[in-house]
């Protein structure tokens, strides 16, 4: 294509998006200001409570003020991050364990939603200390800083019902040319497995026809192709991440898991694993991430540790183990459940290895296991340090404690 005058004034045009980054850089500098200016006033507040002049009034509005910083500070956080992402450029913390919720969905709506929402936070809270010292506070500050605040809340309520609207349109947008791309003229139609053909658990399908890599869905939106892919996933039974009983396990990140049901980490090609004890819901997680990577539009296997070793071993004697690598390619996602119950002879390990090996920043794996992986060369031995290198050097390893789940409704029923 040719580099018309036009192009050549549009990218200029738009390089110059880098002009706002030491805008945001000042913004930061800011940020320090207020931490200094947070402690600053939580020394003097010390210093008052320690000689014994501090009084319950002057406490709350400390604590108030104290409040107000550190919301002004998570203003100043969200113009940061978010308006980098959304105006200069992407950040990239695509895995990223501690990536704000809000982040992997940020547009210029939501932004302007979220912001207008912390500024009536801000406003409450200025509201709430005229209210603690409104023996020192005039009728008329009170009275204007009430309207003020309602007018606050009030331009929030229309910014939130205006995005909603807009949001739909681009929502609708994205999908009209995400089904555009995924079927462009003169390339031939992926076919599905029918409704009918499901493949069991215990023989994976092995794939024949390469799959274009598929745009981001909602995982809400009902597609029979979606319905398709499960089936033909391999799943033992049906999970969803809202019938997990996040009770029952004694301690686990559900803020994780909660982003990993978004299925970014598939699409960036990254891993999971799963760690606890029997019975914490290791492999309800691992089918349940699997279900959602399928109604994002990827396709999924899944299979027990014995059963991918069976299969790698099968095509291994057949003198394939390479073309079968290279097949599994075509399935983004791959899920190997209950790894450590069984040890492994050094052949099968280098079989685990190769695998892992051949995935390393080419799809993803979610494992899950009964052993931490500094504990893995009780299972695979010699093969273990440098499998497991390569599996978490791009995974989100979430850790699951309690009892058996099983046991206990067991034992519930006996005891009845």
């Amino acid at each position: 294509m040719q580099n018309t005058p036009t192009t050549t004034l549009g990218y200029a045009l738009f390089a110059t998006r880098w002009l706002q980054a030491p805008l945001y850089f000042g913004l930061v500098a800011a940020q320090g200001v207020y931490v200094y200016k947070f402690f600053k006033e939580l020394w003097t507040l010390i210093l008052m409570c320690v000689s014994g002049h501090a009084t319950e009034t002057y406490v709350m509005l400390a604590v108030l003020k104290l409040v107000d910083v550190v919301m002004i500070a998570n203003l100043l956080i969200m113009v940061i991050v978010g308006g980098y992402e959304t105006f200069v450029s992407r950040i990239g913390l695509q895995g990223h364990r501690d990536q704000p919720e809000w982040l992997s969905h940020v547009n210029s709506n939501v932004l302007k939603v979220k912001l207008a929402t912390a500024i009536v936070g801000i406003s409450s809270v200025h509201l709430l200390q005229m209210f603690v010292d409104v023996h020192h506070t005039s009728h008329h500050a009170l009275m204007w800083g009430t309207v003020i605040h309602m007018a606050f809340i009030a331009s929030a309520a229309i910014l939130a019902y205006m995005s909603g609207p807009m949001a739909a349109q681009s929502d609708r947008g994205h999908a009209d040319r995400g089904h555009a791309d995924r079927a462009p003229a003169g390339h031939p139609q992926v076919v599905h497995p029918q409704p009918g053909q499901e493949t069991p658990a215990a023989t994976l399908p092995h794939p024949r026809q390469p799959e274009p890599e598929p745009e981001p869905v909602s995982v809400s939106e009902p597609d029979a192709d979606a319905e398709a892919r499960i089936r033909a996933a391999g799943f033992p039974a049906r999970k969803l991440l809202e019938d997990f009983d996040q009770q029952h396990p004694r301690g686990f990140d559900r803020e994780s898991v909660a982003r990993l049901g978004k299925a970014e980490f598939v699409t960036a090609r990254h891993n999971v694993v799963f760690v606890g004890p029997t019975g914490t819901g290791k492999t309800h997680l691992a089918v349940a991430l699997g279900v959602r990577a399928c109604q994002a539009g990827h396709r999924v296997l899944f299979a027990t540790a014995a059963e991918w070793a069976a299969r790698l071993s099968d095509a291994r004697a057949a003198g394939r183990l390479d073309a079968e690598l290279a097949a599994l390619d075509e399935h983004p996602l791959l899920i190997v459940d209950e790894i450590g119950y069984t040890p492994f002879d050094a052949a099968t390990a280098g079989l685990f290895f190769q695998l892992v090996a051949h995935r390393y920043e080419r799809g993803s794996l979610i494992v899950t296991s009964d052993r931490p992986l500094g504990r893995w060369d009780e299972v695979f031995g010699t093969s273990a340090p440098a499998m497991v290198d390569r599996l978490a050097h791009h995974a989100e390893v979430v850790r699951l404690e309690g009892d058996s789940y099983r046991t206990r409704r067991a034992t519930a029923a006996w005891t009845n």
